[in-house]
């Protein structure tokens, strides 16, 4: 009797291939998953500069504020110091800020013909040294304080100098956004400040590296 061979290989040829595919699905999977990984790594860097940058405007605006406080009210030394005049008989203009030089960043509350209190209509990123109707970091009190100088900004610097506003609010009535009447006194010291004493509100901006990150902040400082 003859010798028969079976051929074993019956699968069918449509097969071949099939571990292939396999793994180029799971390639695509695993470059998938490695895209997503790396987006979120990258949502979470920029969420960490956005913060920092927030956080360099709003350290401006509290130096802002403190520089403001030393402009009213002293210890104040600069060779450009007009704290003593401030004290004696400050100008305010009837109506927005004036430009003056001695007199730079001292506002009315109101704007006349405008709804709004002079602070929200003040434009800060106005350096300008002839027309800017906001004070500069350390332009009467002979601070510094590191900025890139520029609109664009230089590494994590601030790209411009803070700068503040100074409202005189003390005058009586509601109009312009006045909030005291020019009798106002302590609860703590009653009777023992003059009426002339003065309230002013503060308002400060500060800015990140770029002109365009910008932090306000706003305080009432009595003088």
């Amino acid at each position: 009797m003859p010798f028969q061979r079976h051929n074993r290989n019956t699968a069918p040829s449509h097969q071949h291939g099939l571990s292939l595919v396999v793994v180029l699905m799971l390639l695509v999977i695993i470059s998938m998953l490695g895209v997503a990984s790396m987006q979120i790594s990258m949502m979470g860097e920029r969420g960490a500069r956005n913060d920092r940058d927030m956080q360099l405007a709003w350290q401006g605006a509290e130096a802002a504020l403190v520089d403001a406080e030393i402009d009213l009210s002293g210890p104040n030394s600069a060779s450009t110091s007009r704290t003593a005049l401030i004290a004696a008989n400050p100008v305010v203009p009837d109506s927005g800020c004036s430009t003056s030089a001695n007199w730079r960043g001292f506002c009315s509350p109101v704007t006349f013909g405008q709804a709004k209190p002079s602070w929200l209509l003040v434009n800060f990123l106005d350096t300008s040294n002839l027309t800017a109707p906001t004070v500069a970091f350390g332009t009467f009190t002979g601070r510094s304080f590191a900025n890139a100088g520029q609109a664009a900004g230089t590494g994590i610097q601030a790209a411009l100098a803070p700068r503040y506003i100074i409202e005189d609010v003390t005058t009586s009535g509601t109009g312009g956004g006045s909030v005291v009447g020019s009798t106002y006194r302590s609860a703590g010291a009653a009777g023992t400040r003059a009426s002339t004493d003065r309230l002013y509100r503060v308002t400060a901006m500060g800015f990140g590296p770029r002109s365009d990150i910008q932090a306000a902040l706003q305080t009432i400082y009595r003088n």
